[in-house]
């Protein structure tokens, strides 16, 4: 069953912290052992697998994707957004978790992050649970 829930943001380029939504999902839905599948169905937002405990990496990831991709840049697209859509790209549109005992399994760092570009916005994240309650 696809599930879905909303990410409001505040600024224009954010990286919000998904773990706890996507969990709840993944209890809701008894699987103990599979696999979840985390997409956002926007062009000028991501979802990334990144450090958690040092809020200095997501500043840092911020900062270097503005330089490499500036805000202003003498792009053609006419709704002024084109540096969104080029960091989304980069960053993608889905993340594959895999589940083990009803949670997800990340490195001792990890977490799922749903990344902003054109913010302030409301946003959409599909969550697909596949696997089994045994």
């Amino acid at each position: 069953m696809l599930h879905k829930f909303s990410v409001s943001t505040r600024e224009r380029i954010q990286f919000v912290n998904i773990d706890s939504d996507v969990r709840r999902i993944v209890r809701d839905t008894g699987v103990k052992e599979g696999f979840c599948i985390v997409y956002v169905p926007h062009t000028t937002a991501a979802v990334t697998i990144n450090e958690n405990a040092d809020p200095d990496v997501v500043r840092d990831m911020i900062m270097e994707t503005s330089k490499i991709v500036p805000l202003s840049d003498g792009y053609r697209h006419a709704e002024g957004n084109s540096a969104a859509h080029i960091k989304a790209s980069f960053f993608g549109s889905s993340e594959l978790v895999i589940i083990s005992s009803g949670d997800l399994v990340f490195g001792t760092w990890q977490s799922l992050f749903f990344c902003e570009f054109d913010g302030p916005r409301t946003r959409k994240v599909y969550v697909q649970v596949v696997g089994s309650a045994k």
